[in-house]
């Protein structure tokens, strides 16, 4: 695999690459769905690439929902009225089925006992005139009346006054038999089809069982027809000659349905019409309230950016208008307070400039006389000798407290400009490295450096990136306690990084951010055996600031801590990462240690610990980009291990 940023190798006999297959090639493997090795990636990635796809159209809806509030109200008020109208519709419709079903169905009984009374009063009727015309039955030739005739009459005369209201079906039992065709057949009004209007279990419950019964069915012309829903009351009863028949009469629910349709579309154009009211309601009403607070919004943002004289519109005297006035008031008050910090500040940056200036000619005169003095210190007794190297070290002191001081002043004044150049970052660490050398030989440390095979080009201000390095090389040295100090440079992704790696004291949690704070010290005890300010850091971070980059730490109590200096490659560019990991691949938790040293996870039983284990590379912080520089590890005995890389892979304690 090459290097990123390299031109792939072509291997013997394969065509050239195109720069567009290579472009497709490099998309898919950035995406996750190549591995490097060119083989197809997992599904997973493919749909999360797709998912993706998918969402990328949402997106403004959602960034639209979630800004809006005066839409997620109004959204939320129509769902909600939404809901509680279908609900009260699915009520309403309910509860008017079931009274026209009610009143249906009691009407069809009244009407269907008065058909079957009239049924028997006419059956009574005929069997009455048969028996007492017994001697016109014989002049006759001995008949009985024709059953189906009597039937077919008593049918018509039945559905004669129900003509679209109910239709009239007689059944005889065993009527479906084919030898009572004509004469004990089915008999029905309108043109239904008596045989599959009525429902098989209704037949059959009547033929064993006397009175009246109702089930709801279907009127159908013929067999293929999906049928009208009705309601069926039916009985059996006997005839003129006494033989039994069921009499059926059917009631459609026409009418009915014509009338719950219409309470439907009442309900449903009334249902619309209330929910479009409601929402314009909530939008009149929402933008009462979301008006004046979107307002406070943008006066809230122009006095952020500093127009500290915008004011919101009052009017009224309700609860807005309250908030209006506060806001105002709060506003006016903020507008105050700034301008008296302001002033101060002016006041205090004007002070110290002033001071720093003033303080550099009786400096100097000081300066002189403290030279003498110390040049002919030999002649003095032993005490007064000492007090003349004292004097000249803390007038180095002093005078770097002032530049320190003049420094800060022009930060703080907006005044600091930045000489940019294109440098190679190796030339400002060497330079570095050679300056701390005689302060790294006192403490018993080696400065090693990591990553200088390569340039390291950017363009920056080498006066403020020397001092800058110049500071952490000092601090990590100071720190320390006597182990090596590493200095890594890397540069990918269109930035440049430097980490200074000690293995010192550390920094406990929470200090990583105060440690840039004006003369804060970690530890108020220690002494500043190289004269420090408390303000190198202070300095520094403005300094990277002034590039557009970052000055981060890290550290951990006992394992020391990695300052990582960050630039873009081209001065007023962007960063998206750092080329190197702000936290050191050797730290504890990286390498699977507590704050003592000991593995988290014991050893298996039976199975021997070495003193010495190479780890995996751990994964990269999500802001770093890959890298090049050996990786710096731990080991007991401090002597360094030559790396493959050009570097050098070191293990300290």
């Amino acid at each position: 695999m090459t290097e990123r940023g390299a031109a792939p190798e072509r291997s013997a006999g394969r065509p050239a690459e195109t720069a567009g297959g290579i472009s497709l090639f490099r998309r898919l493997w950035r995406a996750g769905l190549l591995l490097p090795d060119g083989a197809a990636a997992p599904v997973h990635p493919v749909l999360r690439l797709y998912a993706r796809w998918v969402r990328r159209p949402l997106l403004p809806a959602l960034r639209l929902w979630r800004r809006n509030m005066q839409l997620r109200v109004v959204v939320t008020t129509l769902l909600m009225s939404l809901g509680v109208v279908l609900l009260l519709g699915l009520v309403v419709i309910g509860q008017v089925r079931n009274g026209l079903l009610e009143a249906k169905r009691n009407a069809a009984q009244s009407q269907a006992e008065g058909g079957f009374k009239a049924a028997r009063d006419a059956a009574d009727a005929g069997a009455t005139g048969a028996d007492g015309g017994g001697q016109d039955a014989s002049r006759a030739g001995g008949r009985n009346p024709d059953p189906g005739a009597w039937l077919t009459g008593l049918v018509q005369q039945l559905a004669s006054g129900g003509q679209g209201v109910y239709h009239v079906v007689a059944l005889s039992e065993g009527g479906t038999d084919p030898t009572h065709v004509g004469t004990r057949g089915p008999r029905a009004s309108g043109d239904i089809d008596p045989e599959h209007s009525i429902p098989q279990d209704l037949r059959r419950k009547l033929e064993t069982q006397s009175g009246a019964y109702e089930e709801p069915t279907s009127i159908k012309r013929n067999a293929s027809d999906e049928g009208e829903p009705a309601l069926v009351v039916g009985k059996r009863l006997y005839d003129v000659n006494g033989k039994s028949y069921q009499l059926y009469y059917l009631f459609p629910f026409t009418q009915e349905e014509k009338s719950l349709s219409l309470v439907k579309g009442t309900l449903a154009t009334a249902g619309v019409f209330l929910v479009v009211l409601l929402g314009a309601i909530a939008w009149l009403v929402v933008r009462q309230i979301v008006t004046p607070v979107r307002m406070a919004a943008s006066i809230s943002e122009r006095l952020a950016a500093g127009v500290l004289q915008e004011r919101m519109k009052v009017s009224g005297e309700d609860d807005i208008a309250r908030l209006g006035e506060s806001f105002n008031k709060m506003a006016q008050n903020l507008q105050v307070k700034i301008q008296q910090l302001e002033e101060l500040s002016r006041m205090q940056r004007r002070f110290v400039s002033d001071v720093s200036h003033e303080l550099r000619t009786p400096l100097t005169t000081v300066r002189m006389a403290a030279e003498v003095i110390h040049e002919a210190r030999d002649g003095f007794d032993p005490v007064t000798a000492r007090s003349a190297e004292l004097l000249c070290g803390q007038l180095d002191r002093f005078e770097s407290l002032l530049a320190d001081l003049l420094e800060i002043s022009r930060f703080d004044a907006g005044a600091a400009a930045l000489e940019a150049e294109p440098v190679d970052l190796r030339d400002v660490v060497n330079r570095v490295i050679e300056g701390a050398l005689p302060l790294a030989e006192r403490k018993g440390s080696r400065l090693l450096v990591e990553g200088a095979e390569e340039p390291v080009v950017a363009e920056a201000d080498s006066r403020r990136v020397e001092r800058v390095l110049r500071n952490l090389v000092v601090n990590a040295v100071e720190h320390g306690d006597g182990r090596d100090v590493v200095v890594r440079l890397a540069m990918a992704g269109g930035a440049v990084a430097v980490a200074v790696r000690d293995y010192g004291v550390g920094l406990k949690p929470g200090e990583a951010t105060r440690v840039f704070n004006r003369f804060w010290r970690a530890d108020p005890a220690r002494a500043r055996t190289t004269g420090g300010t408390g303000l190198g850091l202070s300095i520094a971070v403005e300094d990277a600031r002034l590039h557009g980059g970052w000055l981060q730490a890290w550290g951990e109590p006992g394992g020391g801590s990695q300052f990582r200096l960050t630039l873009p490659c081209a001065a007023g560019g962007a960063l998206r990462g750092s080329p190197i990991p702000l936290e050191p691949a050797d730290s504890r938790r990286n390498l699977g240690l507590n704050e003592a040293g000991v593995p988290l996870a014991p050893p298996r039983r039976g199975a021997s610990v070495p003193p010495q284990t190479r780890q995996a590379p751990p994964a990269v912080d999500p802001a770093a980009l890959p890298g090049n520089g050996a990786r710096v590890v731990a080991r007991p005995g401090g002597a360094p291990v030559d790396g493959s890389t050009g570097g050098q892979d070191r293990r300290r304690a």
